[in-house]
């Protein structure tokens, strides 16, 4: 028992670890990122200014023109300094071919569309954040900009601050509309982030990435006239640039002159969106438009060659997009969601197993009619108070449930030993299980981003931890299960090895078991409360409480009954209990793990069961029938030394 004694005293430590890992902490950035993001920030510079620099192959500005052969000389070396990805070596030839056209002097409009193709394929190549993880409030981007450019810039934003005297090269004009047309707001941030090498233009690392995004809009925003943004706020309440911008990504990572001609309707609506960002989060079909999205960009990234981009956006079309409606599509048509997320697997399969290109593209609109047919069923299915309450009671009570079983037959088992003194330990671990889990609502809702694959990376790890756990648990419980053993464990070594062995692994699996079902909760209850709009909230809350109480009263009669079962009868029982929930968590561990894309997936023809744990893949049903084999080890160990 040592061995696991050692591993139960080690789990907290390391979890932590995990955890810290998951939500992904800000203001760790690693070298490699950083380098990246540097590139792009002096591609990004290179399209805006050199053509200020050149006309009809004639050097106008020679300072400015030295600065932008320094810019793609830069670009060249540090891409050759990144870790090696399969795009890099079209990427190298593109830098090499961008600075023989900047040395020859060519056109500027041919080296902005250079530096632009090079730009987009270094964040795909190496998957960089371009977006901001939530919309950024332009009144704390007001009260940055007055504190750290007004000096400079001024405070209209025109460049003409008290210290931009003697600067060179001056302050930017953030109303010169011709040169801010073609920067993106991902560019100004960059520039907020890194500043401009040779002009006092510094990094503002020490502000957040949220303050640096605020600063970003802001600035951005400065010289669109009023009238122009209510228009735009009319045309898309009315629907227009939906499809142009459908997500924050959309409307970042493109210049103005790129998504749409100067005084269109969709760059009304471009401006609109500009000052009021949290219009575009509040009008986007969010789960299913990004599925939808991230499915064309994955074909387009197939038959470009590229297998590893492609498979990484089918599994974000998964966990950012469908699995977030999952739970309130399985209410109204579970069939439906049951062959879409048959179908998305099978598309990461076809990446996988390297389908010609056509095939794939054909797999992804098959997806692609599934996720309409799902769009539209959610939305002929409004959620009404009523179902509202239903769906919040549900889903409470059925995550809740498991827990429950488990955590009431820790409770029996320390009460029918008569060592009350020992349910301390269990009470802290369900409750730090609480405690964490509002701290993760909070990460989650105000704070953190939490992708769907460190979701799904959390809920896996925790089932198979919590798997270990039960079968060692239930092990234990078994073989003491005949009256002979139980009575010489009393007699021998209950006051000492239950406080220190076994008590400790109760209480691990008290909080593993208990954060996870939280975990999963707060996911559900998220895209809840958006559907069920101003009018369900409080339906929504009344489902909670109702849940709650009926939880209570499940545990406590589950408690009573089983605190009366005999010794015998009582072990074998929650033995058996634990070692199904092992079976359980073992199978929905692996799945999880899948769905992240951390496992394979190989289908086999086998009922599926989710709520058993069963999914026909052979990577979760051989450790599960592993998992079987060794309860059944058990069995005949118990059995053969009380013979």
């Amino acid at each position: 028992m040592k061995p696991m004694r050692t591993f139960i005293l080690n789990i907290l430590p390391w979890w932590l670890a995990l955890v810290a890992v998951v939500v992904h902490l800000p203001g760790v950035a690693m070298a490699d990122n950083e380098k990246a993001q540097t590139i792009v920030h002096m591609l990004d510079y290179v399209g805006v200014d050199y053509p200020g620099s050149v006309q009809d192959g004639r050097v106008i500005n020679a300072d400015e023109y030295a600065e932008q052969c320094e810019f793609a000389t830069q670009v060249l070396t540090l891409l050759g300094e990144l870790p090696t990805a399969p795009e890099q070596p079209v990427l190298l030839q593109q830098a090499r071919g961008l600075l023989a056209r900047v040395e020859a002097k060519a056109s500027g409009s041919e080296i902005s569309a250079l530096a632009d193709q090079l730009l987009i394929g270094v964040i795909h190549a190496w998957n960089l954040s371009v977006a901001p993880r939530r919309p950024p409030d332009l009144q704390q981007g007001e009260q940055l900009y007055a504190q750290h450019c007004a000096l400079c810039h001024g405070q209209q934003g025109r460049g003409d601050g008290p210290l931009a005297k003697g600067l060179e090269p001056t302050p930017s004009d953030f109303h010169d509309d011709a040169r801010m047309r073609q920067r993106s707001l991902y560019g100004l941030y960059n520039t907020v982030t890194l500043g401009v090498q040779g002009t006092a233009m510094r990094a503002f690392s020490e502000l957040s990435e949220t303050d640096r995004w605020a600063l970003a809009f802001f600035t951005a925003g400065l010289r669109t006239d009023p009238d122009v943004i209510s228009k735009g706020e009319t045309l898309w309440l009315q629907g227009e640039g939906r499809t142009a911008f459908g997500s924050l990504r959309a409307l970042v990572t493109k210049t103005p002159d790129q998504q749409a001609p100067a005084g269109s309707t969709v760059d009304a609506v471009r401006a609109y969106l500009m000052r009021q960002p949290h219009a575009l989060q509040a009008g986007a079909q969010e789960p299913l438009a990004f599925s939808r999205t991230a499915l064309d960009e994955t074909a387009q990234a197939y038959a470009r060659g590229n297998r590893a981009d492609a498979r990484r956006l089918a599994i974000a079309a998964y966990l950012e997009g469908f699995e977030l409606v999952e739970s309130a599509l399985n209410r109204v048509d579970a069939p439906l969601r049951e062959e879409t997320e048959r179908e998305m697997m099978a598309l990461r399969t076809a990446i996988d197993e390297g389908w010609v290109s056509e095939a794939v593209t054909e797999q992804s609109l098959k997806v692609r009619t599934l996720l309409d047919r799902a769009a539209e069923t959610l939305s002929s299915s409004n959620v009404s108070p009523s179902t509202a309450f239903v769906s919040s009671l549900v889903i409470l009570l059925r995550e809740g449930l498991e827990s429950i079983l488990i955590l009431s037959t820790i409770i029996a088992f320390i009460v029918k030993t008569g060592r009350r003194d020992a349910l301390p330990y269990i009470h802290i671990g369900w409750m730090g299980a609480v405690a964490l889990g509002g701290l993760t609502w909070v990460l989650a809702r105000y704070l953190l981003n939490i992708s769907g694959a460190n979701r799904e990376l959390t809920e896996g790890i925790t089932a198979l931890l919590t798997a270990a756990m039960l079968l060692y648990v239930g092990w234990w419980l078994h073989s003491r299960s005949n009256a002979q053993a139980w009575n010489r464990y009393v007699r021998e070594q209950l006051s000492t090895a239950l406080a220190q062995r076994t008590l400790w692994t109760m209480a691990g699996i008290s909080f593993l078991v208990v954060y996870r079902e939280l975990f999963e909760v707060i996911l559900f209850y998220e895209t809840l409360w958006s559907q069920a709009g101003s009018l369900g909230h409080s339906a929504v809350l009344w489902g909670i409480a109702a849940a709650t109480v009926l939880l209570v009263l499940i545990g406590s009669a589950i408690l009573r009954y089983s605190v009366r079962l005999p010794i015998g009868p009582f072990f074998a029982v929650a033995s058996s209990l634990l070692a199904l929930m092992a079976v359980i968590f073992v199978g929905n561990g692996i799945a999880a793990l899948q769905e992240a894309g951390v496992l394979d997936i190989t289908r086999v023809r086998f009922i599926s069961l989710p709520l058993l744990g069963i999914h026909p893949s052979m990577q979760s049903l051989v450790p599960q029938a592993f998992t079987l084999a060794l309860i059944a080890i058990g069995l005949w160990s118990t059995r053969a030394k009380a013979e």
